[in-house]
């Protein structure tokens, strides 16, 4: 998994994608007032989102789901599968948004809320752009509730789960249940460094992208429900 020190050095270069002009805007603003965020692109179409990312190379695309045309997951998925490097971040709403699971699976490193707070949207771009996933606890339990019992889209096979030790299944419940490293390592008893490098054999060895597919292997698993 990368981390912060990967990206070249500089503020975070973020692409807004969404058809909404004010959405935009109001992100553009909060971001223009930081001195680590700057938006060097903006996408009014998944089509166009795509187009920018191979331009203009950003490090973070913040996605919206609902888009005409080519909607934000087939963007979300043709971004992952290219040689862009930019990180996705879906936006949605879980009240009428039926896609954030397939928004995952496409290969999107996390996703937002549209009612979160901007500054709460801003440390999730930072905390994506670092090379981690955006998975809040309260998140990843609704998120597992919300799509428990939908049949699961057809996706590439993944090396067996007996390929990871009893200690890793541990730590992979934990990650499947929203708990961050310092979480993990306080429930185990173990450092943030230890429970850092457990998460970075979980990832080479069940083939996952980062830390959101692994909470979608444990989930497919069943080693978290919807009751956890």
């Amino acid at each position: 998994m990368s981390d912060e020190s990967s990206r070249p050095p500089g503020p975070v270069r973020v692409l807004l994608a969404d058809d909404q002009p004010l959405v935009r805007t109001a992100l553009r603003m909060v971001m223009a007032e930081t001195t680590d965020l700057d938006v060097v692109g903006e996408a009014g179409t998944g089509e166009e989102a795509v187009r920018l990312t191979a331009e203009l190379a950003p490090d973070v695309v913040v996605m919206d789901i609902r888009m005409p045309g080519l909607n934000g997951i087939e963007a979300t998925e043709r971004i992952a599968a290219g040689p862009a490097t930019a990180h996705v971040v879906v936006l949605t709403t879980f009240d009428d948004d039926e896609y954030v699971y397939g928004a995952l699976r496409a290969g999107a490193a996390g996703f937002l809320v549209k009612d979160m707070a901007l500054e709460d949207i801003l440390a999730a771009v930072r905390v994506v752009a670092a090379g981690d996933a955006l998975i809040a606890p309260g998140v990843t339990r609704r998120l597992i509730k919300e799509f428990a019992g939908r049949p699961a889209a057809p996706s590439p096979p993944r090396r067996p789960l007996t390929t990871i030790t009893d200690r890793e299944r541990e730590v992979l419940v934990l990650v499947g249940s929203g708990l961050s490293n310092a979480e993990i390592a306080e429930r185990l008893f173990i450092s943030v460094a230890t429970a850092k490098t457990y998460l970075t054999r979980l990832l080479a060895k069940l083939d996952a992208r980062d830390r959101v597919q692994l909470v979608i292997i444990a989930y497919e698993a069943g080693l978290v429900s919807a009751a956890r």
